[in-house]
């Protein structure tokens, strides 16, 4: 079986959307239980949007 049937992207692409947002929160966490003023200007607006 040398091509992917589309249900595995399907299914590799939900597991990409949800590890990303696991990650997006656990740095939001750690970032606001931090309130480190060390990141970028741009970072934590990004952060700010997308929260």
């Amino acid at each position: 079986m040398p091509q992917m049937a589309p249900m595995n992207w399907i299914l590799m692409s939900i597991m990409f959307i949800i590890t990303l947002m696991i990650i997006i929160s656990i740095t939001h966490s750690f970032f606001m239980d931090n309130k480190s003023n060390e990141l970028p200007s741009i970072l934590k607006e990004q952060i700010k949007w997308k929260w």
